[in-house]
Order: C-alpha cells, then sequence, then structure tokens
C-alpha cells in the first residue's frame, strides 16, 4: 500500500522555523499574540489554503467524501467549542492511509489519517487526538516558530511542505525532499517539537473535557501507541515518529484523567457508521458484504446499526440493490437516525431508478439535517439527473447564499446551467469553481469563454466582464508576488 508522510509536515515545518519559548511551566501558555503581531492569521490562512488545495487537487490518498468530512468536521466544531478560543477555526480532512496519524497544518487544516479512525477504540480516544491537534492551531504554534526565524520566505517553506507531502513512506525520499528546500535539520530541532507537544497534550487534554468526552480518551490511545512503539522497535507508528512520545507525556495525560471526575461517554452513531464505511472501502464489495454478514450471523460488533450500515453499503457498491434495500429497511426498523442512513437510502433508491423516492428521502432529510454537506450535494445530483434544473437552479442558489466559498456547490451549478443549455452562466459558475481551488488561470478562461457566449444578457455580461478583471488583478498581484520571490515574514 502506498503511504504519504503527511505527517512529517509539521515536524519539518516547525523543524525549519526554530525555538519556542521556554519556562511554560504548568500554566497554561498564552496564545502566542507576539508570534501573530508578525505573522497574521490572514497570511496564515493564506499559506494553509494553499497547501490543502494541493493536497485536494493533485493527492490521490485525500479523502473526498463529504460524509467522512461532515463528520470529522462536526467532531472538531465540538472540540473547538471547548477550547481556549471558541471562536477559532479549523477544517479536518481525512487521507486515505492505513497508518495510525494525524497532522496540523497553517491556517487551522488538520490532515486525519483514515487508519487513525479505525484504530480508536473509542470516540473519546479519537477526540483526544483531534483535540491535541487542535491545540497545535490553537496555540498558534507555526507563527511562535516563524516569529523566531524572520529570514525565512514563506515561499521556501510552501515549497518544503509541498515537497514533504509528496514524500512517499521512504524516509530518505522525505528527507531529500526537506534538504531540497533548505529545511535544515529536523533531528536538531526535536527537542523544541517536544515542549509544543507538551503543550499540546495540557490543553489538549482541557479542551476534550470541556467538549464532554471521557478524559482517559487521551491517554488510552497514546498509552497503546507507546506499547506498539515498543513492539515494532524500529517499525514504530508513524505519528510515534512525528509526535514524539515520552513516559513523561503519557505519565502526565493518565494523571490528569485520574484527577478529572468519572464521565462515561457513548460514541456517537456517526462515529460507527464513519468507521463502517471505511472498513467497507478498503476491500472489495464481494469481500466487504461477506465480512459485515459474518459479523451479523455471529452477532459479533459493537454497533448493530453500523454492521448493517456498512452490509447495505458494501452490497450498494456491488450493485446488489435489492438486497441493499432490504438491509437498508433492516437498518430503519432499529429506530435510528443518520443523515448518512438517508444518503445511503436515497443513494440506493437512485441505483434503482427510483428518482421520485430518492427525492423524496433528501426532501425529507433536509428537513433534519440541513448542514449536511452530503446531502445536500445528493439532492442537488438527484434534481439534475431527474431533469429538473430550474428546482436545482433554486436550491443551489440558497445553498450558495449560506455555503458561498463552498467549490462543489458552484460545480453542480455549472453542470446545471450546462444541462439547462445556458453556457454564459455555465462558464461564469464553472470560473467560481475552479477559483475556490485556487486555480486562477482556469478560472480566467472560464470567464473569458463567458464573454464568448451569446446567451446571456447585458446584466449577465457586465458581471462576467466586472469579475474578469478582478481575477486578472490578482494575476497581476500573484506575477508580482513571485517576481519579488514569495510571500516574506515582516
Amino acid at each position: 500500500m502506498i503511504r504519504i508522510v503527511f505527517a512529517t509536515v509539521a515536524l519539518a515545518v516547525l523543524a525549519l522555523l526554530g525555538s519556542p519559548s521556554r519556562g511554560l511551566a504548568d500554566e497554561l501558555p498564552d496564545l502566542g499574540e507576539a508570534a501573530r503581531a508578525e505573522f497574521s492569521p490572514q497570511l496564515e490562512r493564506k499559506i494553509g489554503e494553499r497547501i490543502y488545495n494541493e493536497i485536494r487537487l493533485h493527492e490521490p490518498s485525500y479523502v473526498d467524501d463529504p460524509e467522512i468530512s461532515d463528520y470529522l468536521n462536526a467532531l472538531g466544531s465540538r472540540l473547538v467549542a471547548g477550547s481556549l478560543n471558541p471562536t477559532g477555526n479549523v477544517h479536518l480532512f481525512a487521507v486515505r492511509d492505513g497508518s495510525v496519524n494525524a497532522f496540523a497544518m497553517f491556517g487551522g487544516f488538520i490532515g486525519v489519517n483514515t487508519g487513525t479512525l479505525l484504530t480508536a477504540q473509542s470516540e473519546s480516544e479519537l477526540a483526544g487526538v483531534l483535540a491535541h491537534e487542535i491545540s497545535h492551531v490553537m496555540q498558534n504554534h507555526l507563527a511562535r516558530q516563524i516569529a523566531r526565524e524572520k529570514q525565512n520566505s514563506i515561499a521556501t517553506m510552501i515549497a518544503m511542505a509541498v515537497g514533504v507531502l509528496a514524500a512517499r513512506s521512504n524516509s530518505q525520499v522525505a528527507s531529500a525532499a526537506i534538504a531540497s528546500a533548505q529545511a535544515g535539520s529536523v533531528q536538531a530541532q526535536l527537542a523544541y517539537s517536544r515542549d509544543f507537544e507538551r503543550e499540546a497534550d495540557r490543553v489538549g487534554f482541557q479542551t476534550m473535557t470541556n467538549a464532554g468526552y471521557d478524559a482517559q480518551g487521551m491517554g488510552d490511545f497514546f498509552g497503546r501507541l507507546q506499547q506498539a512503539g515498543r513492539v515494532y522497535e524500529n517499525n514504530a507508528p508513524v505519528y510515534m515518529r512525528s509526535h514524539p512520545l515520552t513516559l513523561e507525556r503519557i505519565s502526565d495525560m493518565q494523571n490528569r484523567a485520574q484527577n478529572a471526575p468519572y464521565r462515561q461517554v457513548a460514541d456517537s452513531l456517526d462515529f460507527q457508521l464513519v468507521r463502517a464505511k471505511l472498513r467497507a472501502q478498503m476491500v472489495a464489495p464481494a469481500d466487504a458484504v461477506s465480512e459485515f454478514s459474518k459479523q451479523l450471523r455471529d452477532r459479533k460488533y459493537a454497533s448493530e446499526a453500523a454492521t448493517r450500515y456498512g452490509l447495505a453499503y458494501a452490497l450498494w457498491k456491488a450493485k446488489d440493490v435489492a438486497a441493499a434495500q432490504r438491509e437498508v429497511d433492516a437498518l430503519i426498523a432499529l429506530k435510528v437516525s443518520s443523515p448518512m442512513i438517508a444518503g445511503l437510502a436515497a443513494e440506493i433508491r437512485m441505483a434503482a431508478a427510483d428518482l421520485p423516492g430518492a427525492l423524496t428521502i433528501y426532501r425529507d432529510a433536509l428537513q433534519r439535517y440541513p448542514q449536511s454537506t452530503a446531502l445536500i450535494y445528493g439532492y442537488a445530483e438527484a434534481l439534475i439527473a431527474a431533469g429538473h434544473y430550474g428546482q436545482s437552479l433554486t436550491f443551489l442558489e440558497a445553498q450558495l447564499q449560506l455555503h458561498g466559498s463552498d467549490y462543489k456547490l458552484y460545480g453542480l451549478q455549472a453542470r446545471t446551467f450546462s444541462a439547462a443549455g445556458k453556457r454564459l452562466q455555465q462558464h461564469r459558475a464553472q470560473a467560481e469553481y475552479y477559483l475556490l481551488q485556487g486555480q486562477l488561470m482556469p478560472a480566467v478562461e472560464q470567464l473569458q469563454f463567458a464573454q464568448k457566449a451569446t446567451d446571456g444578457n447585458f446584466f449577465e455580461q457586465s458581471a462576467v466582464d466586472a469579475r474578469l478583471r478582478e481575477l486578472r488583478k490578482l494575476q497581476a498581484e500573484e506575477a508580482k508576488e513571485k517576481k519579488n520571490g514569495g510571500y516574506n515574514v515582516p
């Protein structure tokens, strides 16, 4: 299996940037305001978006699944609400990699290996890992490092980070990528990263307990990783190589948990459903059908609902629509509810060529789960498939009023305009689709196509012309930045 060394990004960038402040003692640290004065949140976010777009566009292991993304970001939002900065902004995404890993990047972007979701034995354990990464973001660790190495070019750091993201599970390849970007020695700075790891432990523990999760979760998960490191010796879990675990850190987590009030926290249904979906995706559909069927037959499962969901999903992927429908019916009979269950039920109706049935399921589900991006996309797809272009455009326009930075909504809008024969509007929407993914040149080209379209009125043509002027101005600014060697920390 191809493995990508994503976690090396955070470690390598921290190594490049220098030393954090000492003397943290037991007090919770400040939020790094001095660093913020020199490395603005706007600049950090812009860098993070560029790196994230590189991953999203070019990295095959990026998990482009709105249900998994919805779950991770709902969990992330709950943790942020319990953090020292409840108005903070983070975005979580999944990477299809069986190793245990998670990593915080510039601008609040946090990647989570699917292996982490599957290895966690409870939702509180997963929350502990994510709270640790969110704490790296909330404590401004990257910004605080940058403040001490002002001479470093941000463009150089972007090049280094993207280079490491492209490296496969070969330490020599990763080291070469870092060296080529003049990153210096990672090992020489490891002690400093350990300071930040301890800081993230303390803040992360407070975050997860404030969010209502079991205090034992963080220590249990990291303790199990440490034991795995002893077993595998030189082949320790990736997370341990990029987040050095020590007896001191494990003991500190366990002591904090022992001193916290006991709290039994049940896993959410969506936690179990996401895990079932990931397991179904790991093997061929027929093998997944066999495995989930065996679990149900032997009654060996943590959640019957999640196991039936996994079986229904695998049957749908195997194109056994009738059997998939029977499993969904059995699942619904368990009196459980989730946007993931509704979405799968609608997909199965689509596969059975029952578009009216699928549309009904989507409409009803969106009444209960209006924030589910998976249901929003699915409903628009169903409207397009049914030829209801007017309804689709009205629905998408309303969604864009709420989620104006969602590139997929613009992509669906462009498809709807295309199906309806509205060429100017198609290219205009496609331009926004590209722009929100950081693809400025294709966005400009789409607006140029829109200018040549003959089906727009005066106001539509004027809007295209104005938007094209804005994007050309952005092009000029980017060209100037490139000529000046990229962004530099003031």
